[in-house]
């Protein structure tokens, strides 16, 4: 496998709760990605799965520095992120770029495509002048399946599915090499979704883009991944391949979660038997101590809530879980 585009080590993004009144202070935290550990290498899609709530989103836009984080750190192409003055994180700016989830939201309705789409280029100085402008916005346009005639249009005139390939278009302006996808089918209808992640394949290709994939579709994560990491609570509690993670879960949680994935064949869907976890999410507020999970899994004993599993390097893949303690598993 290649050198590592992304590195993630211990992130954490807490969100601070204040008490009301003239006097405000800081009496406890929202702890929405707690000490995320994993890497993105160069040319891969990682798929980042999990339940709502579960930090994916504030994952991705902390790697982007979009928000800070409490702690941890980021490395790009071997650069801390976090050690970067203004200047430089501006400039390494151009090499990473994010796709939103909402088609809708995303874009500003005051202005037209064209100008969305060369918005990027303008504030990292990309175009000389109004022609190469022009050209390079008619291009980016081309590339992601629309017609430059529609650069004088407005979002309001676009569908939802077309919508997204602004993003796209939007997205790719500076050329990053790393493009945070935050559910960029969720919004659509499943006629489009395909459409969208075919072009997002070809662009890869074509392009040799990396990506992190954040989506609740576990058919679409398997489908565009190479690697899998499944987050619960703000940690990741298992990281495989595609075909490994969805054959073989290990995680008590990935093993819930897979289960709950409908297969279309009603011969086989009779035959399964779906892990029913009980009890609510705990609030990331106050986790729970030890393992996160040990209130709802159906394999919890001892050291489970005392202790917190650390992510071990086991067949192949990374698994957060007391159950592989004595092994053979070493750290991550």
């Amino acid at each position: 496998m290649s050198q590592p585009l992304v590195e993630v080590s211990n992130l954490q993004v807490y969100f601070p709760i204040l008490s009301t009144g003239a006097v405000r202070r800081h009496i406890n935290d929202v702890k929405a990605v707690d000490g995320v550990t994993f890497e993105v290498y160069r040319g891969e899609t990682l798929g980042l799965v999990g339940e709502s709530g579960c930090g994916k989103t504030t994952t991705g836009l902390a790697l982007l520095r979009l928000i800070e984080p409490t702690g941890g750190n980021v490395t790009f192409d071997g650069s801390d992120t976090s050690l970067l003055s203004t200047s430089e994180l501006r400039a390494l700016r151009k090499r990473m770029a994010m796709i939103f989830q909402d088609p809708y939201a995303s874009l500003d309705p005051r202005m037209s495509i064209g100008k969305i789409v060369a918005e990027p280029l303008e504030i990292h100085g990309l175009v000389a002048g109004r022609t190469e402008k022009h050209r390079r916005v008619g291009d980016l346009l081309e590339m992601v399946g629309l017609s430059p005639d529609y650069r004088n249009r407005y979002p309001h005139e676009f569908s939802g599915g077309q919508r997204q390939r602004v993003g796209i278009a939007r997205a790719l302006a500076t050329e990053p090499d790393f493009i945070v996808c935050d559910e960029p089918i969720a919004a659509l209808d499943v006629s489009i979704q395909a459409g969208v992640m075919n072009l997002l394949e070809d662009l890869q290709r074509e392009l040799g883009l990396t990506y992190l994939f954040i989506a609740h579709d576990l058919s679409a994560v398997q489908h565009f991944s190479d690697r899998i990491a499944v987050m619960y609570l703000g940690r990741i509690v298992e990281v495989a391949d595609r075909v490994g993670l969805y054959e073989d879960p290990r995680h008590p949680y990935t093993q819930a979660l897979l289960s709950a994935v409908p297969v279309p064949d009603p011969v086989v869907e009779r035959g399964r038997s779906r892990i029913i976890l009980e009890g609510d999410v705990p609030s990331p507020i106050d986790p729970p101590s030890g393992c996160n999970f040990h209130p709802r899994c159906p394999q919890a004993f001892g050291p489970c809530p005392g202790d917190d599993p650390q992510l071990l390097a086991i067949s192949g893949r990374q698994v957060a879980c007391h159950l592989y303690a004595d092994s053979g598993a070493v750290n991550a």
